[in-house]
């Protein structure tokens, strides 16, 4: 009997362990709300002069030993690659401005662009457009350039995909008029339009020698069996060799692409969207 009574406190303990140790799991995994969010009803962030937050502008900081440098101005930002979103794991948490982080309103994390700032991003595969407020730091990947609230990836068109190639447009809230909703529009169609032709590159190294750049292809041709590319451009009237591997043709194939340049020791890859 008292065998028995054991046998069942260790079973009772073990089972109140589990159920403990599924609620943490739960608690500390991401993901969108548990009711339903008609997106439509939330309106874009409104631009306006806003100061520079007290928190979150440092002119530099490192996260996972990596220096990011803020940016002094949005001016002429434009910037294209991957975009991740953040849900209820975060909401109620304070951004880095200090403020509550809500996953329904139209917010965005930089780990560069001062804030709080305004921007425009556009969903590179559909062409939609929203306007945020960027008030936190991050995505800390350096292959994603900004992270979005959950109502604004859900209006984006990718918050059950998780990610997205979009555009990021900074907007001088100085010159920003109520006709910004058409300029939207025809930017946004502007960008489908050109969808075809645009192509995805990890570039691994820029070069003042051409030698050099036959070399790092050489040795990342060991490893990766897409095409590797070696492209010439031309900055302050001299030569620079740049080496890409490309065109990759969605995210999973670059998040793929990124994994298996670190494990065998090649430096972390920039993402760049061509249209040429």
């Amino acid at each position: 009997m008292r065998f028995f009574l054991f046998r069942s406190s260790i079973t009772i303990f073990i089972s109140v362990l589990l159920i403990l140790f599924s609620g943490c799991v739960s608690q500390t995994k991401d993901g969108p709300p548990r009711y339903y969010v008609d997106v439509s009803k939330i309106p874009n962030a409104k631009p306006q002069p806003l100061s520079l937050s007290k928190y979150g502008n440092p002119s530099s900081y490192v996260v996972h030993g990596k220096r990011y440098q803020v940016l002094k101005t949005i001016h002429g930002y434009v910037q294209r690659g991957i975009a991740s979103w953040y849900g209820t794991k975060f909401h109620g948490q304070l951004t880095s401005t200090r403020e509550p982080y809500n996953m329904l309103a139209m917010t965005g994390a930089s780990p560069v662009l001062p804030i709080p700032c305004f921007v425009q991003v556009t969903n590179l595969s559909n062409g939609r457009s929203v306007i945020v407020k960027i008030n936190d730091r991050g995505p800390f990947a350096s292959h994603r350039i900004i992270d979005l609230s959950y109502a604004a990836a859900k209006k984006l068109g990718y918050a059950n995909k998780g990610t997205a190639f979009v555009e990021v447009k900074a907007i001088d809230v100085y010159h920003h008029t109520s006709t910004q909703s058409i300029i939207l529009k025809k930017s946004s169609t502007s960008i489908l339009h050109s969808l075809h032709s645009s192509h995805l590159f990890l570039q691994l190294g820029a070069f003042r020698k051409a030698t050099d750049a036959e070399i790092l292809k050489r040795e990342l041709s060991a490893y990766i069996i897409k095409p590797i590319l070696i492209l010439k451009k031309i900055y302050n009237q001299l030569p620079i060799y740049q080496v890409q591997i490309g065109p990759i043709t969605n995210i999973s194939e670059s998040n793929y692409l990124h994994k298996k340049l670190k494990k065998f020791g090649f430096r972390e890859p920039i993402t760049i969207i061509s249209d040429e």
